[in-house]
């Protein structure tokens, strides 16, 4: 049933249709942002009887929430343990990434199995014995993991490396062997071939998996919660979450922190757009 439409009015009739829905879908997505942003620069009063004043915008907000917040200490927390969980992680996966891609060993099958094995458990029943480990290496031990840096670092790392090692495999897969066979030939060693072939080539794939488990980690709040319980280690979504429990009247100071904590993830995110698109894609291409 054609209506009476020709096969062209039909196809521009289509594209209609899909620029529509494609601007429906990013109206929805981005809304809560922007409505975030401006009820960020509102009084506490006007977010409450849901009044929104563009004459006269409140930017004092971000300042009394830099100080009422400690938002700094949560900030610096968060940019720590998530940049040292992406170098770790990524160094992990990218060695492990590269291993699968290129060699055969025994075992194998039953790695790259287990590998995404993990990916399959639900994070929450890994919860109580992460923190009864930690309890018990204080106990036996006397290293404090519990409201430590590295702790929260050990459990990112554990929990971003695997399916980071995946994106990694699926990227080396798409480079040819044949290059790293004539830098050898050329007298490079294995690890020089690697160095100077393969990462250069793998720079999107890197940065791609880097995006992922910062921004994975930036948002995490679940074991942030249970392993940290005071802002001396807490992270961003932990110091938002305590500041809702003490002062929840004060929805204005509470949108001007997640406004702030949501600019390094857009920057991030944006910095590396062209990276992270073509390496996501590149690597579901083989492997």
């Amino acid at each position: 049933m054609t209506f009476g439409l020709s096969p062209q009015a039909w196809k521009k009739l289509h594209k209609v249709v899909l620029f529509l829905i494609t601007a429906l879908a990013i109206v929805i997505t981005v809304f809560p942002i922007i409505w975030m942003v401006i009820n960020s620069l509102q009084t506490s009063n006007d977010i409450t009887l849901g009044v929104v004043r563009f004459d006269k915008l409140n930017w004092k907000n971000y300042r009394d929430m830099w100080i009422n917040v400690k938002f700094w200490v949560y900030f610096r927390n968060s940019l720590i343990i998530c940049g040292v969980t992406t170098v770790l992680a990524g160094l992990f996966a990218t060695m492990a990434g590269y291993a699968m891609a290129r060699y055969r060993f025994r075992g194998a099958d039953a790695y790259s199995f287990a590998t995404m094995a993990t990916q399959m458990i639900p994070g929450m029943m890994f919860l109580l014995p992460i923190y009864m480990m930690f309890l018990w290496i204080k106990e036996t031990i006397g290293l404090p993991m519990v409201n430590t840096y590295w702790g929260m670092v050990l459990v990112y790392t554990a929990f971003y490396t695997p399916m980071s090692i995946w994106i990694m495999r699926g990227f080396f897969a798409t480079i040819p062997k044949e290059m790293e066979e004539a830098a050898l030939i050329d007298g490079c060693s294995p690890f020089q071939a690697f160095r100077r072939v393969v990462l250069p080539l793998a720079t999107p794939g890197l940065i791609a998996t880097g995006v992922y488990i910062f921004l994975t980690a930036w948002d995490e709040l679940l074991f942030a919660w249970a392993l940290t319980t005071n802002s001396a280690s807490a992270t961003v979504p932990v110091g938002i979450r305590l500041y809702v429990g003490q002062f929840q009247n004060r929805y204005d100071l509470l949108m001007a922190a997640a406004t702030i904590s949501t600019i390094p993830v857009l920057l991030t995110f944006f910095a590396s757009q062209k990276y992270f698109i073509s390496g996501m894609t590149a690597g579901s291409v083989k492997g």
